[in-house]
């Protein structure tokens, strides 16, 4: 369904009862909201949550920011080498802003919350600066963007700025799944055809490659976060795999020790996605953080 957020169209889902726990799930750059599998959402459902998934600003079926242009990301790359600060379409904290006008238009005071990569920085600023919406807070593959923490590896830092040979589905949907491969985890390896069905699903709904750019630069204008991670009050669950060559494991760390009271959970063998086999273990690591909160 289509609501309005923070002064903007954004298409929500809402699964379970209406008297559920309340838990809002943020997804990564570029993500649409069907990366929240289906059977992710129904056990979190069955374990008592009211689970709300959306499609952040200028990706999937929410409003577009065509009008805002497209960033120049050979530029943006050149001074985010030189350490130059960098300007962005809309802001992390905008998007942040829109997560907590989806709350407003479900009537929904508080939530637990739960933000994957660039959905993980989303989430540090809705709890930094909404404080009074986020019952808990569960962070999975996303960093603080602290300078000195590395960045991705070199292949996946290739594979992220190449481009599909062609526009046509196929050409598509082998870019993609080449990518998610590369990124996903290697101790847990997705079911046979998994990425395929998902990336086609996403190609199908929504493209968006000019938006993800604008939310690209978005993350790269948002910087270090770390000054922000002193505000959060509540309860934290940190998920990160060992194994993950888009944000390595010292971003994990560097989170658990400037988050007051945060718990994390290494994951052996998981890489930057969200593998079914590993369902089970999120879901519980989110139900320990909102026991807490």
């Amino acid at each position: 369904m289509q609501i309005t957020a923070n002064g903007i169209s954004l298409e929500v889902e809402d699964h379970g009862p209406v008297n559920g726990r309340p838990l809002l799930l943020i997804m990564g750059l570029g993500m649409q909201l069907v990366a929240w599998s289906p059977g992710f959402i129904d056990r979190l459902v069955a374990r008592g949550f009211r689970v709300i998934r959306f499609d952040n600003r200028d990706i999937g079926l929410s409003q577009r920011f065509d009008a805002l242009g497209v960033p120049n990301l050979a530029l943006a790359t050149m001074r985010q080498l030189m350490h130059l600060p960098q300007q962005s379409p809309y802001t992390v904290a905008d998007m942040a802003a829109d997560a907590a006008g989806v709350l407003d238009a479900l009537g929904i005071a508080r939530a637990h919350v739960c933000g994957a990569s660039m959905g993980g920085m989303i989430a540090q600023h809705l709890a930094a600066s909404h404080p009074e919406r986020v019952q808990s807070l569960t962070l999975m593959m996303t960093t603080s963007g602290a300078r000195h923490l590395p960045g991705p590896t070199l292949k996946v830092q290739a594979a992220m700025m190449a481009r599909p040979r062609t526009r046509d589905a196929a050409a598509l949907t082998a870019h993609f799944v080449h990518l998610y491969h590369l990124i996903g985890s290697p101790g847990h390896p997705m079911p046979e055809g998994w990425l395929e069905r998902l990336v086609q699903e996403s190609l199908q709904r929504a493209y968006r490659p000019k938006g993800m750019l604008r939310q690209l630069m978005a993350i790269l204008a948002d910087g270090d976060r770390s000054g922000l991670l002193a505000q959060i009050q509540a309860p934290t669950q940190i998920i990160h795999g060992d194994a993950d060559p888009l944000v390595p494991v010292p971003a994990a760390s560097d989170l658990a020790v400037k988050i007051k009271g945060a718990a994390l959970d290494l994951v052996p063998g998981m890489g930057h996605d969200l593998p079914p086999a590993l369902w089970p273990r999120f879901v519980d690591d989110i139900c320990q953080a909102a026991a807490r909160g």
